[in-house]
């Protein structure tokens, strides 16, 4: 250790030998460079950071073409030799792949050798070298291998003298292999692989020097055998599955064809051939085998969606996923919940099971606990207004000690009709048999429950009511005699059943009255006594037979006179009905009464309905058994939070839109059921909040809005407190009830210490990063969302706040930062810490990663949880969590304990619309089954932004949980999975606890969001935490993680690739006349198999496999046969245009990002999407990344199908085509299809006007990019001001493929008279030369003269327009011009204009200098102009038809439909609403 480095200094000290020698110095000015690594934008970052899986795909491919080459096929051929001896070239290919890698190695870390120590620099020169020898040996021992060589495998065999030997190449092979041999050896031996990476060893520190660099990242991620084994299997599995289709599908049926083709002779081309005497029709092969290669590399990504589905619906299966699902289920299951709840959620140990058997063997008191959990559950949910006060009632259990019933009190939602059943079962029984009778009520258990539970209840109730002890006599004697009756098998003989249903009838009645709230005490009374006689008079006199005898024994007993007869049962204690323990057993003995079938389905609420049964299902899934509060272990939560909405204010509640739609009538229509349950809470006493601020909470709760997040997150101290109360309270308390501990003197120290507790073991930190600013803001949103942050710290005195100060010093002026935590006090915030920082945290990174690592100081604990802003929490969710926190304690397959637990969320935004239905329904499968697979058994789970909780002890020692550098680490979340997986963390994923989440809704929200994934993902491709990944961990574990992370986005981007290539490829055959002439030959039958090959590619881009993990999911969980239904559903609401449509997204910005660079964060909204995104709004947000794309493809369509004569007799040629049809339509009218009133007639006027408008507007320094095109053009391309010549020059390259058409196409005009030679294509070019200059002309000319020289300008257009009849005239009637070449001239020469214009803008610089750019950018416009009326025109045409918009509005809003909501009511305003409220 060097004492006498920098660490060990103090800063303001300073060091003389520091000046001396310039060490830990930095220069003013200058950069530090980056050490061992430096992003290079390149897509060869993919093939350097995951080479041994290209490696692997490239020599499969190698080896099944060379044995699909050789006779027919069959994979027999393997064992003759002369096939054997070329599928040995493989290794020669090997050589050459690690050759081109050791070069990446050099060309990618040249940036970086300046910090580099000359060890690490000499390995990368030496394993060029050591590739380079091993490519040239193996390549020159192999030539010789062969007796009569030819070609260059005979310039091969001519080096090195005359030896001929296949022994040797052999020899070679194997001496090769021997670091690969070394590799599996580690791969199977982990342990051997630990301890050399361990050990200080010579021999073995030069291996590990050579292996990998001498870094303390990247070591140690080896895995254990039963995780390696099951992962290994995984793919395995499915390599063989892949491999296989690849093989009889893609390769062997294009084969034979192929060799035909290189048979065939074309001597006559359609257009002017450069190479007229090649041979073997090498453009033909390389145009059918290119895209067959390209799907053989991306439709492994199609196998793992399979594989993963699969294997993550077989672990959902064993994890208990889906036991209780819906209500039926948990009824049939209640019984054993609650012993459920005792293992689950309960300190349990077999000592405490022993101890609690003896001291209480009926387990009342455990009883008592599931209750005061279920119920303060259901108190919540009433409290968020997802049941009404009678779902409530049916649902709460009982608890209370001083109830005399002998059978188990369970919740009346369970017993509901059990009464009125059973009561119809007697009343029409004709039998006087007893056990009859007895034997159909017992059978169901909840009746017999029910009917003796309402018989004991109802005789306790009637003795406690009355005052006088006579009158308790006969009830008592009643009971007896039922009792007896009962006893001696003659309750039949003795009582009459046809007296029941009027008795059934007077109780009701009477326990409504002791229900109701009276103002005459006396006419009450007399009410009641009334009821009360009539109820005796019925039972005595027509349900018992001997009723009068048990009278008349009481007045023998009695020596009042008759008159005080006839006043039996008036003494009675009216005020009884004020004790809410005796109230409590009255309205539960009315609801067993009066609850009817309907109960059944209780509660309503969706919402409410799944958080119960998912409650339920958790208590039987595995989980940890919970530690008292004292032993559990202390954790936090972090929020970052920005600007978003806090709370909405009254005026944004009424704040119209265009339609006249307010916020809170939205909502009040989307969830009507808990407006209704709002308007009932409100009505309550005891809520004596003020209206406005309640509704205000109410709709900000069904936002995606901070406040919602914080009463979320506060839930884990309320289940804190009661989890304390039930770990320490004595049974006087627990039977007593938590919700009367705060009025009970009695146990407040019981309160104090579980608030204490609770203070120790949870901390909640919201970094409010401009929360200072906001303070002192003059602008009144920033001020609002100040107070409303200081209502939630007062609101939540546990709550603390986290920002930024920013201030001046007052000497030099100079600004200085402060990390400020606050918390709530009697008014106003009170300062707590502040820290002072070295500059602004958001100058130097990214904006949430900063607004965390500057915050993560404050907390506390060993468990940090990192919650988003647009996340909720739920209590039944919350009192799990001291169950989660024990994972960290949990040893997986040896020594290693969890690192970051990961959680499961449920999106809480799918009612929205349809929009929000798919992504929900995606967002849902990938945190799911998704990261269930991910977990086990892959062993690539790492965090994604969801409600992960981290060991904060190992992730703040190691970094903290977010990497913020710029650009690269926009996707900040993944990066800290990342470094903790590099710096030996293990991370899990755990289902039996979930947490809300919301997540876009609208179709731009949704676009913006999966922009900013996408170009994240990019930004990680060039990283060194996914080079360090893909190079150390082990070959099928690197598989997962390339295909569950960036592999992902580049296989969507090779899909949309795929397209492009099958589409200029077959442009190539049609306008050179070979198709014609070599594929569709009839014996060939190349075309079948080149569809056989890219049907895989069509069916990833349809989305359909980001649909099977939904479906798995939703059957796991909800039935297969919901599964099958939400999927048809899904389909007929266009959710494969949808798919599609997000496919283009991610393609564009993915290969943009890595070319161009430009990531950047792009805020989506989180507010509710019913508006009417203007035209001009999705031409800006789609232009280039969808529309331009679109009208390529729909050009080199009709190219294709003008001029091809394809192999359409084939009915899956007829599914490749339209698939791409289906692409390019999706891409060019989704966003449309899915604008709510995107075909509304009126809306599409405004449109036009808003679109021409923009068009029209000049930009300009301050100008924005929605107020302009010009503005808004010159932002499109500033990706393109910060590229590298490089990515200028693929930009030109990219756009050259436009002049193709004009290339291919001016030979097939008539005009052309069938001319081959060169001067054609020429001439095209003085043609279209001549257009742009009369363009340039044209706009010249309206600038000069347009306002001074207005008659001249108009003389000249009409000389020009003159002159270009004139000209058409001559051409058709001299050089045979037809009408068909005027649309065929349109194209060929549109595209080259585009071709112009690309490349004009990847000359920028250049052509500003030369005064061009002008030129370029009018052009542009009229392209734009032109693209737009093309998109406009079908909108404008749909938009006549009024059913178009109304079937829009149905497909948008299916979900809210099924819900039986008037959402035409609510595009087109609340009119009728509000006719009715001025009437």
């Amino acid at each position: 250790m060097d004492i006498k480095s920098a660490f060990f200094v103090h800063s303001e000290e300073k060091r003389p030998d520091a000046a001396v020698n310039g060490r830990d110095q930095i220069i003013s000015g200058k950069k530090k460079p980056k050490t061992n690594f430096v992003e290079v934008r390149t897509f060869l970052h993919l093939y350097r950071s995951f080479d041994r899986m290209w490696v692997f795909f490239i020599l499969s491919l190698q080896a099944m073409v060379i044995i699909a080459w050789n006779h027919n096929g069959s994979l027999a051929v393997i064992f003759e030799e002369e096939v054997f001896k070329h599928i040995l070239s493989i290794f020669i290919t090997l050589a050459l792949l690690n050759f081109l890698q050791a070069t990446l190695d050099i060309i990618l870390s040249f940036n970086a050798w300046g910090s580099l120590k000359w060890t690490q620099i000499f390995r990368y020169i030496l394993k060029f070298f050591v590739a380079a020898f091993w490519a040239a040996l193996l390549s020159i021992t192999y030539a010789r291998s062969f007796q009569n060589p030819t070609g260059i495998i005979k310039f091969f065999s001519t080096i090195g003298g005359n030896w001929r030997d296949q022994s040797l190449f052999s020899f070679c092979v194997v001496i090769y292999l021997i670091p690969n041999f070394l590799a599996v050896l580690l791969f199977v031996l982990p342990p051997l692989r630990r301890s050399m990476e361990r050990s200080n060893w010579r021999i073995i520190s030069l291996l590990m020097w050579w292996a990998q660099p001498k870094l303390f990242v990247g070591r140690g991620m080896h895995e254990d055998m039963v995780s390696l084994f099951k992962y290994t299997l995984f793919w395995i599995t499915l390599l063989i599955s892949k491999l296989a289709f690849s093989y009889y599908v893609e390769i062997l049926p294009l084969v034979a064809p192929t060799k035909v083709i290189m048979k065939v002779k074309v001597s006559n081309y359609e257009w002017h051939e450069f190479f007229p005497k090649g041979t073997r029709n090498i453009g033909v092969v390389i145009v059918i085998w290119t895209p067959v290669v390209m799907v053989y590399f991306m439709d492994t990504q199609i196998w793992y969606s399979i594989f993963a589905t699969i294997v993550g619906g077989i672990n959902g299966a064993f994890s208990h996923l889906g036991e209780v699902r819906t209500l039926g289920m948990l009824r049939s299951r209640f019984e054993s919940v609650h012993s459920a709840f005792r293992q689950r959620l309960l300190p349990y140990s077999k000592e405490m099971v022993r101890k609690e058997h003896m001291d209480d063997p009926m387990g009342k008191k455990n009883s008592a606990k599931f209750a005061q959990v279920w119920n303060e559950f259901i108190f919540s949910m009433r409290m968020e207004d997802l049941v009404s006060n009678r779902e409530k009632d049916l649902l709460l259990v009982p608890y209370s000690s001083t109830t005399t019933v002998s059978v188990v009190q369970w919740p009346p939602f369970l017993l509901a009709s059990k009464i009125p059943i059973a009561l119809d079962m007697a009343n029409n029984f004709k039998r006087k048999d007893d056990a009859e009778l007895f034997r159909k009520i017992t059978a169901d258990d909840y009746m017999r429950s029910a009917v003796i539970e309402c018989y004991e209840t109802l005789g306790e109730v009637l003795y406690g009511f009355l005052e006088d002890e006579e009158e308790k006599m006969i009830i008592r004697q009643i009971c007896r005699e039922v009792d007896v009756s009962i006893q001696q098998r003659k309750f039949l003989s003795e009582f009459r059943m046809s007296g029941l249903p009027l008795l059934n009838n007077k109780l009701e009645k009477f326990l409504e009255l002791l229900l109701k709230d009276y103002d005459d005490e006396e006419s009450y009374r007399s009410t009641v006594i009334n009821i009360l006689q009539d109820i005796m008079e019925i039972i005595t006199q027509d349900v018992m037979n001997n009723g009068h005898e048990i009278l008349e024994k009481s007045h023998q007993i009695d020596t009042h006179n008759e008159h005080d007869k006839k006043q039996k049962f008036e003494r009675i204690n009216i005020h009884l009905a004020k004790n809410p323990t005796w109230r409590e057993k009255v309205v539960r003995l009315h609801l067993l009464l009066t609850v009817k079938e309907s109960a059944i389905n209780v509660p309503m609420n969706l919402d409410a309905r799944r958080r119960i049964t998912f409650f339920a299902n958790s208590l039987y899934m595995k989980m940890p058994n919970a530690p008292t509060v004292r032993a559990m272990l202390s954790f936090s939560v972090l929020t970052p939070y920005f600007k978003e909405d806090v709370l909405y204010s009254e005026k944004k509640l009424n704040l119209e839109n265009e339609d006249g739609i307010t916020t809170l009538f939205y909502l009040q229509k989307i969830y009507p059921d808990e407006w209704n349950n709002f308007e009932e809470r409100m009505e309550d006493p005891k809520f004596n909040k003020d209206r406005i601020e309640s509704i205000r909470q109410w709709v900000s709760y069904r936002a995606q809005t901070l406040s919602r997040t914080v009463r979320g997150m506060m839930y884990y101290k309320d289940a804190l407190r009661l989890q304390c109360f039930l770990d320490y309270a004595e049974d006087d308390a627990i039977f007593g009830g938590y919700q009367t501990m705060d009025m009970n003197k009695d146990h407040k120290n019981l309160m104090d210490r579980a608030q204490a507790l609770a203070d120790l073991k949870f901390t909640y930190v919201v970094s409010c990063q401009v929360y200072g600013a906001q303070k002192k803001s003059s602008d009144l949103e920033d001020q609002n969302s100040a107070a409303n942050i200081l209502n939630l710290m007062l609101t939540y005195p546990s709550l603390r706040v986290a920002y930024i100060d920013e201030r001046e010093e007052t000497h030099d002026g100079k600004k200085v930062y402060y990390s400020v935590l606050v918390k709530g006090g009697e008014k106003l915030d009170e300062e707590i810490y502040r820290i002072k920082l070295p500059g602004s945290p958001t100058d130097i990174g990214e904006g949430k990663p900063e607004n965390q690592n500057h915050a993560i100081i404050f907390t506390r604990g060993e468990a940090l949880q990192a919650i988003d802003m647009n996340q909720d929490n739920y209590f039944e969710e919350a009192f799990k969590m001291r169950n989660v926190l024990e994972e960290f304690h949990k040893t997986h397959h040896g020594q290693r304990t969890p690192t970051i637990l990961g959680l499961r969320e449920h999106i809480f935004t799918g009612s929205v619309s349809s929009l929000a239905w798919f992504m929900s329904n995606q967002e849902t499968s990938f945190v799911t089954i998704g990261q269930r697979v991910l977990a086990d058994p892959l062993r690539v789970r790492f965090h994604y932004g969801h409600p992960d909780i981290f060991d904060r002890i190992f992730h703040i020692t190691r970094g903290g949980i977010s990497k913020a550098s710029k650009k690269v680490n926009l996707s900040e979340d993944i990066f800290s999975g990342y470094n903790s997986i590099l710096r030996g963390g293990y991370i899990t994923h755990h289902e039996y606890i979930q947490v809300g989440k919301g997540r876009d809704v609208g179709m731009n929200q949704i676009s913006l969001f999966e922009a900013k994934v996408a170009g994240g993902n990019g930004e990680q491709t060039l990283s060194r935490d996914v080079y360090r990944l893909g190079r150390r961990f082990d070959f099928y574990r690197m598989l997962s993680f390339y295909f569950t992370t960036v592999g992902f986005y580049f296989s969507s981007m090779v899909t949309v690739l795929i397209v492009y290539v099958f589409l200029y490829g077959r442009l190539y055959l049609v306008l050179s006349g070979l198709e014609k002439r070599i594929i569709d030959d009839p014996n060939l039958h190349v075309s079948k198999s080149l569809e056989d090959a890219l049907a895989p590619q069509s069916v990833y881009q349809l989305g359909l496999l980001l649909v099977l993990p939904m479906v798995m999911e939703i059957g796991l969980e909800r039935g297969f046969g919901t599964a099958v239904g939400d999927f048809i559903v899904m389909q007929l609401q266009l959710a494969s245009v949808f798919f599609t449509f997000q496919l283009g997204t991610k393609a564009h910005y993915y290969g943009r990002t890595i070319l161009h660079g430009g990531s950047k964060y792009r805020a989506t909204g989180r507010g509710f999407v019913v508006f009417h995104a203007k035209f001009a709004e999705n031409y800006r947000l789609y232009s280039r990344s969808h529309f331009v794309k679109g009208l390529e493809m729909v050009i080199l369509l009709i190219v294709y199908q003008v001029y091809g004569e394809s192999y359409r007799n084939s009915s899956l040629n007829m599914f490749v085509t339209l698939s791409v049809w289906f692409l390019a339509v999706s891409w060019l009218f989704a966003p449309f299809v899915f604008n709510p009133s995107g075909f509304d007639w009126q809306k599409t006027v405004d449109d036009w006007t808003d679109w021409k408008r923009w068009m029209g507007n000049r930009g300009g320094i301050g100008i924005s990019p929605d107020k302009s095109w010009e503005s808004w053009w010159d932002d499109e391309q500033e990706h393109l001001k910060h590229t590298s010549i490089r990515g200028r020059v693929l930009e030109i390259i990219l756009a050259l493929r436009f002049f193709v058409y004009q290339y291919g196409i001016v030979y097939h005009l008539d005009i052309a008279h069938e001319d081959k030679d060169l001067m054609v294509y020429g001439l095209s070019w003085f043609v279209m030369a001549t257009i742009l200059l009369v363009l340039k002309l044209l706009s010249m000319g309206r600038r000069k003269f347009g306002t001074d020289f207005q008659l001249m300008f108009r003389i000249v257009k009409v000389l020009l327009f003159f002159g270009f009849v004139t000209v058409t005239v001559i051409l058709f009637l001299v050089l045979g011009l037809t009408v068909s070449d005027l649309f065929a001239a349109i194209l060929a020469f549109a595209p080259t204009g585009w071709a112009i214009i690309l490349i004009g803008q990847a000359c920028k610089p250049c052509l500003r200098r030369i005064g061009l750019w002008k030129s370029i950018m009018e052009l542009a416009r009229a392209y734009e102009c032109a693209m737009s009326v093309l998109i406009f025109m079908p909108i404008v045409v749909l938009s006549w038809f009024p059913f178009v918009s109304e079937f829009q509005i149905r497909l948008l809003f299916n979900q809210a439909f099924s819900r039986g909501l008037h959402i035409s009511m609510i595009l087109a305003g609340k009119k009728d609403g509000d006719k009715k409220s001025s009437n």
